[in-house]
Parts: C-alpha cells; structure tokens; sequence
C-alpha cells in the first residue's frame, strides 16, 4: 500500500514522477483542452507536499492526470485516471466503521482510510461522473464514491461503474468489499 508519508521526493524520484505525468498528460489531452504543461510544471515545483501525494497515487495504481483547471485561482485537480479502479486500492470496505462492523473474513484496509493516509479525497457522485465524460473508466471493476451522511448513517455506502454503455451509481452495505472494488480520488495543487 502506498502511503504519503509527507517526506519530500528526492531529486531523482520528482523528475521520474514529472516525466510520467507529463506523458499522461499529453497523451491524454481530451482530459484538460488548453492546458499547458509547463503551467501544470510550474504549480507541482511549487508544492512538494502534493507532488508526494501524486507519487502515493501513482505508485497504487490510480495513473493521475489533470482534470480540471480552475480559472480564477489556478489550482489544478489530478484525479486517477486508470482504465480500473487502481490495483493497489481494491478489496477493500468504505469506511473503518464498516470493517469493524465485520464479524469475519475482514479486510485489511478501508478506502477511506487508504485515501486519508495516501492524502487524497474520495471521488462524489458528481465527480465520478464528471470522469466518466473524459473516457471509460470502470468496465471491469467499479469504485467506493464519498457517500452522503445520511446514506452512511443507515449503514450504506455508493460505488460507481460503467456498464452497457452507462455510468451506474449503486449502493451496498459500507462492510461490504469484492475484489473487484475500490476507489479513485483527487487532490487539488
């Protein structure tokens, strides 16, 4: 499991993780028209404590890319962008609440967990489907969405997937975990 551990990358491990996400990015242009890479560039020198965070999400499988631009501010959103949910992030229940509530065969980790320690935040169901318009993510595997208090209160939790040509939001108890399932965040820079 990747963890942010908030130790700054070493020169080496910065330029590795740079040269990576610059080939996603212009790969994958539909994701941010108009964007340039050396403005995106510029705003990750600025941050080492996000860059850590990129590489946590990288090194679990999660490929991020930008995604959104804000105009006013600048601030640039790297969401996972694997074609599955990220490989380093599956099996996993939503919250510790649902784990604990687990009589048996436990897992080892919770997305929210996971997300917290990495330092990113769950995708919404808004935002998941905002990803969805950028490509197909999700035909084999399906992703833990952030779920409404109320939703979560009664024991329940949302996940995502994209089926017969449709992005679905579905609901399933928070203890629940398939190994096909398990989420996709975000982080602003």
């Amino acid at each position: 499991m990747a963890k942010s551990s908030g130790k700054k990358l070493t020169a080496a491990e910065q330029e590795a993780l740079f040269n990576t996400l610059k080939k996603r990015f212009e790969k994958n242009t539909q994701r941010h028209k108009g964007a340039d890479w050396k403005t995106v560039e510029a705003r990750l020198k600025a941050a080492p404590q996000k860059c850590t965070i990129l590489a946590a999400m990288e090194n679990s499988g999660g490929e991020p890319d930008v995604t959104a631009i804000d105009k006013k501010s600048g601030a640039i959103t790297f969401t996972d962008c694997s074609p599955e949910s990220p490989a380093g992030r599956r099996s996993v229940c939503y919250d510790r609440d649902g784990l604990e509530s687990r009589k048996e065969a436990q897992p080892k980790n919770t997305a929210m967990d996971m997300a917290r320690e990495i330092g990113i935040e769950l995708l919404t169901v808004e935002e998941y489907r905002a990803l969805q318009q950028l490509g197909t993510f999700d035909a084999k595997t399906s992703s833990w969405v952030l779920t409404p208090p109320d939703i979560r209160k009664l024991g329940g939790a949302l996940f995502g997937d994209y089926r017969y040509g449709t992005v679905f939001i579905y609901h399933n108890g928070a203890q629940s975990y398939y190994a096909a399932r398990g989420f996709r965040g975000k982080v602003v820079v």
